[in-house]
């Protein structure tokens, strides 16, 4: 039965689901896309700040599935602001796009529900759940421009590939179930506590559960969907999936492994460290080749992904506070850059080729500048919350000894660093004017789009100066 504290700890999950039924209303009372872009921020704005108020309750369990405590409380914050951004920045794309916009902010708001649902989860059941109202979401709104091909392509992609992953993944939960008998990750550990190795019905059971959540990781080798989709989905959308998307999996993947101290398992380990590797090398590599913006993004996330199990392997207390950074700033830096394709795509087609944006500092200082800050913390260049978050992985994994994979980063990150120069210098040289100055159509929402991605490069350069406030609060997290 549900109890008052019930209620007040699911709050944020609740004002999210309530949301979405509440914009539905308003479309059927058609609402404007205005007046509903606007109440969907509003909405969004109380979900992310109804976690300041349940912080009085953790860590607080929901038996059998959810456990909500700081690193929970976190994620969501990070991933409910990813779609705050996200909201803020779908109006001036979608305004004068030929599709009505307004259900795209259900879907976004039903998405951003599911991200969250899976950073609470401590049970398949739950897992499975937010996996997928995440991912349905995630079908329609990367197909949401139905008048490009290339859209409807990228979202039969997503389509058939999700579909295929979540079957391994319920496939491998169903394999672990029946060996251990049951599904809350807390009774697993107790179940594994007495091996010293993984029984093969339980490894084969893992195998599959990785292979299924990889995918939505987009790590190598289950990373050959994320070009097409990233290019294929419109901006806004690809900055969601970059980010809040992954950050949920990411989540509860942790949780998972840190419940069961799947660290102690060494086959588990060595797929992990070469799914590593793979992805920071080939992630890095396969950018070097890119002239489209949104795919070089793509397959660089591939890399960052990698970064992140750098942190992720080594299963200390220092690797979560080193993956909790790291994910801020990832956040940041990839909401900063698609936010400004965004604003610099047409009613036709996005700005994602790299010609696109020779000589925009000469037409567009402000954007050129916060593009370019996002590019260098994503290159891992000092004075940025990238820089941070890469020197907190290497102290992670050197820590305990993970001397290849930090080997592997450094020299990933200096190839990394000549693709995204490469866009830098465009941006720099001119003085040709490919960005004539026209009318804004929308000047008060373009001024809001750009102060919020100002106040996002703010942040960036913030945390790369003064990280110590940022660590020191994460420090406090704990994952039972």
């Amino acid at each position: 039965m549900m109890t008052h504290n019930d209620f007040i700890a699911l709050m944020p999950l609740l004002l999210l689901a309530g949301s979405s039924v509440l914009v539905m209303l308003l479309i059927a009372i058609k609402f404007s896309h205005r007046s509903i872009q606007l109440s969907s921020l509003l909405l969004f704005a109380l979900s992310f700040s109804s976690l300041f108020y349940i912080q009085k309750l953790v860590p607080y369990r929901i038996e059998p599935l959810l456990e909500i405590d700081d690193f929970s409380v976190f994620i969501m914050g990070l991933i409910i602001f990813s779609g705050l951004v996200v909201n803020i920045c779908s109006y001036l794309y979608f305004e004068e796009k030929e599709e009505s916009p307004k259900e795209y902010y259900v879907l976004l708001f039903l998405c951003t529900l599911g991200a969250c649902v899976l950073a609470v989860s401590k049970h398949f059941i739950s897992l499975f759940l937010g996996l997928e109202i995440l991912t349905v979401g995630l079908y329609a709104l990367i197909a949401y421009l139905r008048a490009r091909h290339y859209n409807i392509e990228a979202g039969i992609k997503y389509l058939v590939l999700a579909a295929f992953s979540s079957a391994f993944l319920l496939f491998g939960m169903a394999l672990i179930y029946f060996q251990t008998g049951s599904m809350e990750f807390s009774a697993i550990a107790l179940y594994l506590n007495p091996f010293p190795s993984l029984p093969p019905l339980f490894l084969t059971g893992m195998g599959l559960m990785l292979v299924g959540l990889g995918f939505k990781l987009a790590v190598v080798p289950f990373h050959m969907w994320t070009a097409d989709v990233y290019q294929g989905a419109p901006t806004p959308v690809t900055a969601f999936i970059a980010t809040a998307s992954k950050g949920g999996v990411l989540a509860v993947l942790i949780r998972f492994f840190i419940t069961i101290d799947g660290f102690r398992f060494k086959v588990l380990m060595l797929v992990l460290i070469s799914i590593a590797i793979a992805s920071m090398m080939v992630g890095n590599l396969l950018a070097l080749q890119q002239k489209n913006v949104k795919r070089l993004l793509a397959y660089s996330s591939i890399a960052h992904l990698g970064y992140l199990l750098v942190a992720f392997i080594p299963g200390s207390r220092m690797s979560i506070q080193a993956v909790c950074f790291y994910l801020t700033a990832y956040f940041l830096t990839t909401l900063t850059a698609f936010g400004v394709i965004a604003m610099l795509s047409g009613k036709e087609k996005d700005s994602e080729n790299i010609n696109n944006y020779k000589a925009l500092f000469w037409e567009h200082p402000i954007l050129a500048s916060i593009f370019s800050t996002s590019l260098l913390s994503l290159a891992g260049i000092p004075l940025t919350a990238g820089f941070v978050g890469k020197f907190y992985i290497l102290a992670a994994g050197l820590q305990t000894g993970f001397w290849l994979l930090a080997l592997t980063l450094v020299l990933s990150s200096v190839v990394g660093l000549y693709y995204y120069l490469r866009i830098i210098t465009s941006m720099f040289s001119g003085p040709e004017k490919v960005f004539p100055k026209e009318h804004k159509v929308h000047p008060v929402f373009y001024l809001i789009s750009s102060v919020v991605l100002s106040v996002l490069t703010l942040l960036i350069i913030w945390f790369g100066i003064y990280p110590s406030g940022l660590m020191h609060f994460i420090t406090q997290f704990q994952i039972r």
